[in-house]
């Protein structure tokens, strides 16, 4: 009978998530709020239809360790290198000034030092799960404000093991500086064991399944792995999230990581909306209506404290406005390890010796729970929020960057000109043809140390957001001939052509983009020219193997406009993302 009721619940739970979820995304509600809402109306504390937690919360643990998995798949070992500054610095100065903050707040108001600290633990971690899932949702994990995000999420589930470890000692029942260093020395080998299994073991074992040709036998070892790597980590004390994410990564090193990925999806997006619906069913939501004031002044004392730091932490690195508050943004909530480190809290005594009772834990349970509700939307207004950064000067001075009104100023007068948007590879190379040629150009970028150095060349490049209306009005848009995208942030890349058009509605708009799927919405949004990367790729590659087997030029050169006439194939533009 017990299975059945499990399977009840599941039913239950599928079916108010089909019709919130539905309902919800007509008005705009994130897919992840949705979840949240259906949790809150089925759990023990809406309608009641959901009572025993536990088997729920079960599968949600599995969704959150397939969720982090599937995110560390679609990244690597390499990639993870490269946002050491955002995993180090980032994390570092979001994390001490998270607690630090924290800890002063809570000393003013009374509690006891060792208390406040833990306090500081508590709010300090963001949601690694929702954050995430949102990033990746809206394809923004590769753009700055995502590897910045990513980096600061990083950090926060490696803190989870020397804050652990700091509970015995802040609640005063005492801890051998030994055990502290053993358990430290044991999460570290356990790492390093991870990171060799990923250069070593891990690709040979998969191969070997491979060669079997047994598509069922390679989804079972690709479930083996990202469990069994999970679990493994997490009994050192290391976070599950986090165990499962270098699981990710581990597989991520191989030539299997795309069909590992194809086998894991559906697994994970079932399962992770699982997760969301079990954050609903924790929340109480008469403790609202009993405790409104505290409830709520916790929420935004939250939320607001958490978005200054985040902000403050991206600004202390030199990033652009823009990057850093879509970064607090996405931050400004408590993750679900408070309520790991919450109960650890309760079993020390710390809670109920200095927190004056279960009151305070209570409330701060509730606007903790608010919080993660709060953070797809928080998420979605970021953009709103970030609208119109590189034009506050004084973020410019300290950037150390011109602004576009200043560069503006400087050429004024400028006709037929090209504003080139984004200051990577693409963006650097096309300015170098444009000087070749004797075409005027001005550069734009919310890097401040692209537009630095490029600037120190020599180059009319200046700091602004070309999401901005008024920002493309300084670089002279209503008079350019082209506006060239090459920017890495796909939300943005749509804004840029929005507030181009209205200002600018002869201008024509180049834009690249990393997928085929990506041309009919660019195109829609009023691009005039999209040229996608998986498809230049694809002609290259093609160009190249031909040329090796002696193909005649003409077959080759057929072949090649066969490729690029997919651009305009109606079909393809409907595509979705390869």
């Amino acid at each position: 009978m017990g299975e059945l009721a499990f399977l009840r619940d599941l039913v239950v739970i599928f079916a108010v998530a089909v019709v919130v979820v539905a309902v919800l995304q007509k008005v705009g509600i994130p897919s992840i709020a949705g979840f949240i809402v259906a949790g809150i109306l089925v759990g023990p504390h809406g309608s009641g239809l959901i009572r025993d937690l536990h088997d729920v919360e079960i599968l949600a643990e599995v969704g959150v360790v397939l969720l982090l998995f599937g995110i560390g798949l679609e990244l690597s070992l390499d990639r993870v290198r490269r946002l050491w500054q955002p995993i180090l610095i980032g994390g570092t100065l979001q994390m001490g000034l998270s607690i630090l903050v924290c800890m002063v707040l809570a000393i003013i108001f009374g509690m006891a030092p060792a208390s406040a600290i833990f306090l500081g633990f508590l709010v300090a971690v963001s949601s690694t799960a929702i954050v995430l899932r949102a990033l990746n949702d809206r394809g923004e994990l590769e753009a700055p404000h995502g590897r910045l995000t990513l980096g600061i999420l990083v950090f926060q589930d490696l803190s989870v093991v020397p804050m652990m470890l700091a509970i015995p000692i802040l609640a005063g029942t005492g801890t051998s500086a030994m055990h502290v260093l053993l358990t430290l020395g044991k999460a570290v080998g356990v790492l390093a064991g991870v990171l060799i299994a990923a250069r070593i073991i891990v690709p040979r074992a998969l191969h070997l399944v491979a060669r079997t040709r047994q598509r069922n036998l390679f989804m079972l070892s690709t479930f083996l792995v990202c469990l069994g790597t999970a679990w493994i980590v997490s009994s050192a004390g290391i976070s599950l999230a986090l165990g499962a994410f270098m699981a990710g990564l581990v597989v991520a090193g191989s030539e299997y990581r795309h069909q590992a990925l194809a086998d894991l999806f559906p697994f994970r997006e079932v399962l992770t909306s699982v997760f969301f619906v079990s954050v609903g069913m924790l929340l109480d939501a008469s403790a609202l209506l009993d405790h409104p004031l505290p409830i709520v002044g916790l929420l935004v004392a939250i939320i607001a404290g958490k978005f200054l730091v985040v902000l403050l932490t991206g600004l202390s690195m030199r990033l652009p406005a823009r990057v850093s508050i879509l970064s607090a943004a996405g931050l400004a909530q408590v993750g679900e390890f408070y309520f790991v480190l919450l109960r650890a809290g309760q079993s020390a005594g710390i809670v109920d010796a200095h927190w004056g009772g279960a009151a305070l834990a209570a409330n701060l349970s509730a606007a903790a729970i608010f919080s993660m509700i709060i953070a797809p939307l928080a998420l979605a207004a970021g953009p709103h929020i970030a609208a119109g950064a590189g034009r506050i000067r004084v973020l410019t001075q300290y950037l150390g960057v011109r602004e576009a009104g200043e560069t503006a100023e400087q050429f004024a007068g400028l006709q037929d000109h090209v504003i080139v948007a984004g200051l990577g590879v693409v963006g650097l190379e096309l300015a170098h043809s444009l000087r070749e040629a004797g075409i005027a150009y001005i550069l734009v970028d919310l890097n401040a140390e692209n537009v630095r150095r490029a600037a120190r060349n020599g180059e009319p490049a200046c700091f602004g957001d070309v999401t901005s209306p008024e920002v493309l009005e300084a670089v002279g848009a209503p008079h350019a001939r082209e506006l060239v995208l090459a920017i890495n942030d796909p939300g943005a890349a749509l804004r840029a052509i929005g507030a181009a058009r209205r200002i600018a509605p002869d201008l024509h708009i180049v834009i690249r983009s990393r997928y085929v799927g990506d041309i009919r919405g660019l195109l829609t949004a009023g691009a005039n020219k999209v040229v996608p990367a998986e498809l230049e790729a694809a002609a290259e590659i093609t160009s190249y193997m031909l040329d090796r087997h002696a193909v005649p030029p003409d077959v080759r050169f057929m072949q090649l406009a066969r490729i690029r006439a997919r651009l305009e194939d109606p079909a393809l533009r409907a595509s979705s993302k390869g």
